[in-house]
């Protein structure tokens, strides 16, 4: 079992910064790619970044590319969000795939809400 917990959301104006973790317990060492997706409200949920176990492959939504940046250490994933805009409020879920079933693993969600 592995648990995931999401933090560093809240209410930012347009071009500010936040920078959200995902910390998790468990069995971390059977999670290999992670990542972050976002639901807004009315909208499907929507990838935004990936990263690979060893964190050398990152993939980014092209809505964030070049403003948001993935990372990742032995227990915790990051997303620093830069130049945020309006359009990027939503609750921001991270997510961990097992290496040795495939079954995903999905935190509780944090608020993002980008408004002057």
């Amino acid at each position: 079992q592995v648990q995931l917990v999401e933090s560093g959301g809240g209410l930012v104006q347009p071009r500010g910064s936040l920078r959200l973790s995902c910390v998790a317990s468990g069995s971390i060492f059977s999670i290999n790619t992670m990542g972050w997706y976002r639901q807004a409200p009315g909208k499907e949920r929507e990838l935004v970044a990936t990263i690979s176990g060893a964190g050398g492959s990152t993939h980014y939504a092209d809505s964030v590319k070049g403003r948001f940046t993935i990372s990742r250490d032995y227990q915790t994933m990051y997303l620093q969000m830069n130049s945020l805009k309006p359009e990027d409020t939503a609750v921001y879920y991270c997510n961990g795939i097992s290496i040795h079933t495939g079954y995903v693993y999905w935190g509780q969600g944090t608020q993002v809400t980008v408004s002057s």
